[in-house]
């Protein structure tokens, strides 16, 4: 691995950006990614990767070679090889460093700015399973987030859109509460205690910065949520799960979040018209196939606006509740 390019800021006009969480190093999943994105979101050019890559560079660029994708950021997770991406980024401090035609990694932190936007990337994460690892082998200390990336991140000032591996302390995502409070997988005592304090580093910049929307990887969980005074939290699932992908409004900071059904469907018959791909959408949003129902015009409309990016999913699904809620005091 050695870096092809360094640049110290990255600003890019994109008003829609797709976003992905853990990949772990599955070509396959990332060639189902590249195989979808012409037809969710053509207008997409950016990819953002929320941690745990870990991809082989000369393939990562082989599969999105037909796709309009032309650069990746990755906000460095816990699971990457350290031992080869912390010399490359202590040689350029403070600098992205491209390492193929399209991948970069970020600095921790980082600032960018995509479609106007303030943009904060802070990678890194404390890794639970580290008692199942070789230190050095498998595992690196580099991954953690330490007091003085929290203070560049924090000098920085504010951002509109925060990128972590790292979930917050505090998050307002029901399903990552519900993970942290039960501890299905059995991780030990230390383990907790690492990625509690490195949760708390997040949440420090978090609360500093005041983002609208912090996007995070780390817990293969997808949900969101919102704090008390509006701020918006995205964990994103991991390859092959619910919620990997997420195409993201740059103007509005608002999320689509296609479901794996629509993912794997597309994947099938990728070679297939738009208007099938319309009518995909259709049912997958409305349902509307049952006992040989037809799709309304109002679910055709919705599919082709989410199509052709138009209309977010939120925006549609707000758009139905009003069609279909009335008073109580209203007569059917």
């Amino acid at each position: 691995m050695k870096a092809l390019e360094h640049k110290t800021s990255i600003t890019l006009p994109d008003q829609r950006v797709a976003v992905c969480g853990d990949w772990h190093g599955n070509i396959g999943w990332a060639r189902t990614i590249a195989r979808v994105l012409p037809y969710l979101a053509s207008d997409v050019t950016t990819l953002l990767h929320l941690g745990d890559w870990w991809m082989p560079e000369a393939e990562i660029d082989e599969v999105f070679a037909e796709t309009d994708i032309d650069r990746i950021l990755v906000t460095l997770g816990n699971h990457e090889p350290w031992d080869q991406i912390g010399p490359l980024l202590d040689e350029h401090p403070g600098q992205a460093v491209r390492v193929s035609k399209l991948t970069w990694f970020l600095p921790r932190p980082a600032r960018l700015t995509i479609g106007g936007r303030r943009v904060l990337s802070l990678g890194g994460a404390a890794s639970v399973d580290r008692q199942s690892r070789i230190e050095g082998l498998t595992w690196w200390p580099d991954e953690a987030i330490t007091d003085d990336h929290v203070a560049a991140a924090i000098a920085g000032g504010p951002a509109d859109l925060m990128l972590t591996h790292e979930g917050p302390a505090g998050t307002p995502v029901r399903p990552v509460r519900e993970i942290l409070r039960t501890n299905p997988h059995r991780f030990p005592a230390a383990a907790l205690e690492a990625s509690a304090a490195s949760r708390a580093r997040v949440a420090e910049v978090w609360n500093a910065v005041r983002p609208e929307l912090l996007a995070h990887g780390h817990m293969h969980v997808p949900g969101g949520g919102r704090t008390d005074d509006g701020r918006r939290i995205a964990s994103l699932g991991r390859d092959g799960q619910e919620g990997n992908l997420g195409i993201l409004d740059m103007a509005t900071l608002k999320m689509a979040t296609p479901s794996l059904a629509i993912i794997r469907g597309m994947t099938e018959r990728a070679d297939i018209d738009r208007d099938w791909r319309i009518r995909n959408v259709a049912e997958s949003l409305h349902d509307a196939t049952l006992d040989g129902l037809r799709h309304s015009p109002e679910a055709l409309r919705d599919a082709q606006d989410y199509v052709d990016g138009r209309r977010t999913l939120d925006e549609i699904l707000e758009d139905v509740r009003r069609r279909h809620t009335r008073n109580p005091e209203e007569k059917p």
